[in-house]
């Protein structure tokens, strides 16, 4: 019996084994962490590249859409040049968040998405982009293809809950949002973070 051709022996590491996407910037493969349906913060470990455990969420708030990464980028110096409020890039892939009508409530799945906007946000000093999308077949998104195509409220939704998700009562905040930009944009930050990641791993 022959194989289906790529195959996979054994499980490739969702950051550096899977492809960016099938026409990146525009269409991308989203590795998703957390659902909207998690109390708990989860994020895949750089080394195994298996989903662990990085803490219970802080708050009450909730992520209001799937959020995970995009395979084979990296926040690096590319991508904190596109901003004079960073100093350098976070080091992480590059983060996503995916708004689908219907809810998918399992993680560690991969979907095909259309970047439609995202958000800068520094945390600590560090780039740390959020980019948003729609999934790529969800009838229901077809007509969004920029970030003013989405409900006001859906991004003021996530604009909250990142700006509100890693307070510390007594602390003074650490992690602000500082724009919220278009599709153009964003896929310049898909790019830049792609281009990093052949800096840092290679192509």
């Amino acid at each position: 019996m022959s194989f289906p051709n790529p195959f996979f022996r054994w499980r490739p590491h969702p950051w550096h084994g899977l492809q960016v996407g099938p026409q990146p910037p525009h269409i991308v493969h989203a590795y998703i962490e957390i659902t909207p349906f998690d109390l708990v913060k989860y994020e895949v470990e750089k080394t195994t590249g298996y989903l662990r455990v990085d803490r219970p969420q802080r708050s009450s708030s909730q992520p209001p859409t799937l959020y995970g990464f995009i395979p084979r980028t990296f926040c690096g110096d590319r991508v904190s040049q596109l901003t004079m409020a960073a100093g350098r890039g976070d080091g992480d892939p590059l983060d996503i968040c995916v708004i689908s009508e219907r809810p998918i409530t399992k993680s560690e799945v991969i979907l095909n998405v259309r970047v439609v906007g995202g958000m800068l946000m520094v945390d600590n000093g560090e780039a740390d982009d959020k980019i948003i999308a729609v999934l790529a077949n969800d009838l229901f998104w077809e007509s969004a293809q920029d970030i003013d195509d989405l409900p006001k409220v859906l991004v003021e939704r996530l604009r909250h809950y990142f700006s509100t998700y890693k307070l510390v009562p007594g602390k003074e905040a650490q992690t602000f949002i500082e724009e919220v930009y278009d599709a153009k944009r964003a896929m310049q930050v898909v790019e830049a973070a792609m281009q990093d990641y052949e800096d840092a791993y290679g192509s």
